[in-house]
């Protein structure tokens, strides 16, 4: 009996155990070998990934502020080189099983790879914060929670496990606050294309508001939508917000129907629930490639490496008309443009005895933005179930990383869908954070229940 009750005592003592922080010696190399945001400073010996000398932080002559669409700084690029079903085994050890599957499997589909270029370019606010994150922020329990003490910046540019990459995908720099209009669709196994979903969505990151009184310090996310089309879904709403500690405060997911003409907590919002105003290609642990707690897989640093991925995609978000962006079986690869960039790599086991659709995931996050990358997950019996490709734009005016615009991929239906497709009126960036009041739930229908 008291053997069991040491065992136990251990047991809880290991759950809570945090991960240090890096040494100042260590620390040392952010600003000088590494970026600020811990990225390698220099290029790559071929000269095809170059160094980084701080970002895209000037604008193009034909921008035009606060219209909500950015200029594409790079469009009279031609490709260095294009990728199809002949040749893609050459490049095999830069793809991810998702574009192997797309360019073995499908003629039409091809990658054009364009030069690299390293836009991303962060306040420097959020630079410094990052740096003094790398010596005092820490996880806790195994991973599966940040301490308050990690605040306006990247929580860890010097990862040295899968948990604190799959934490700077979550606590990324992204603009405080933006909001857009956008549409997710849906193309079927016969390439009918459907309009999941038209919405009004609203998204910050409080965890980035330290210099605002009345914050939760272990809020670090929150976003709404409210539904505007098809017809029979117009008015519902529903909201997501998530804590530094999920283990001790979960997820806070609500939903509004204008039928029933009240809000109710959505606790399924989470793990491998299906997203209806996505189609069900998507899950709510898929959003954004991954979003919400990670205590059902355990997170596997396997280190960096080369990869081809959505990069600098201005014609993708602003230059493609709606009908000209899908194809039968996979969007019109004339409207992506691909780049060589640095990415982390991390495996997700799923535990034993813990359920969920998916056995295996691999996760691809470019270096320095940990949005834009790729995403491989697999069933039960080991075969490739789903892919996303996450595509990304720096909005010069705002130095931030925009990485929203992704496609799914659902390889067992043959089917996949557009999500985060913006409309007219484009994507948006608040100069200013709202309120806390403002996104209350009850704050928030009554807003859009009076228009």
């Amino acid at each position: 009996m008291k053997m069991r009750n040491f065992v136990w005592a251990a047991a809880a003592v290991l759950s809570n155990q945090a991960m240090a922080a890096v040494t100042a010696e260590e620390a040392k190399q952010l600003g000088a070998t590494l970026t600020k945001y811990g990225a390698i400073q220099a290029g790559n010996k071929e000269g095809t990934i170059p160094e980084y000398t701080g970002g895209l932080t000037k604008a193009p002559a034909d921008f035009k502020p606060d219209s909500g669409f950015w200029a594409d700084p790079f469009k009279d690029e031609k490709p260095l080189l294009r990728i199809d079903g002949k040749n893609y085994q050459q490049h095999a050890d830069k793809l991810s099983e998702g574009q192997k599957e797309l360019l073995k499997k499908y003629p039409s589909f091809y990658m054009d790879i364009y030069p690299s270029h390293r836009t991303a370019s962060y306040p420097a606010k959020v630079l410094n914060n990052t740096v003094r994150n790398a010596t005092t922020c820490n996880t806790a329990k195994n991973g599966l929670s940040v301490e308050e003490a990690c605040r306006g910046g990247l929580p860890f540019p010097m990862p040295k496990t899968g948990y604190e990459v799959m934490w700077n995908q979550q606590l990324r720099y992204k603009a405080d606050t933006t909001t857009k209009s956008s549409r997710s669709w849906v193309v079927d196994s016969n390439g009918k294309v459907v309009m999941a979903a038209q919405q009004k969505t609203m998204e910050e990151t409080p965890y980035y508001h330290d210099d605002l009184d009345g914050r939760d310090a272990k809020l670090y996310w929150r976003t709404y939508s409210v539904t505007q089309a098809p017809i029979r879904k117009a008015g519902e709403a529903t909201g997501l917000s998530d804590f530094l500690d999920p283990t001790e405060k979960p997820r806070r997911a609500w939903s509004y129907t204008p039928g029933q003409r009240r809000i109710k907590l959505a606790p399924e919002f989470a793990y491998d629930t299906p997203v209806a105003s996505m189609g069900g290609v998507t899950l709510f642990d898929e959003l954004f490639v991954f979003s919400g707690q990670m205590d059902r897989f355990e997170f596997k640093l396997v280190g960096k490496k080369e990869m081809y991925i959505p990069y600098n995609a201005y014609k993708l978000y602003f230059g493609c008309g709606v009908e000209e962006q899908f194809m039968d079986k996979h969007p019109n690869p004339a409207c992506w443009r691909w780049e060589l960039h640095r990415v982390w790599v991390v495996e997700a086991t799923l535990k034993p005895g813990v359920r969920h659709v998916y056995a295996k995931r691999m996760y691809y996050f470019d270096e320095d933005t940990y949005g834009a990358g790729l995403y491989d997950a697999f069933d039960q019996s080991g075969q490739l179930y789903r892919s996303i490709f996450n595509s990304m734009v720096q909005l010069y005016d705002v130095q931030a990383p925009y990485t929203v615009k992704n496609v799914v991929y659902d390889f067992n239906k043959g089917m996949y869908a557009l999500v985060n497709d913006g409309l007219v009126g484009g994507y948006g960036v608040l100069k200013a954070p709202m309120g806390n009041r403002e996104l209350n739930p009850e704050a928030i229908v009554a807003q859009e229940t009076a228009r």
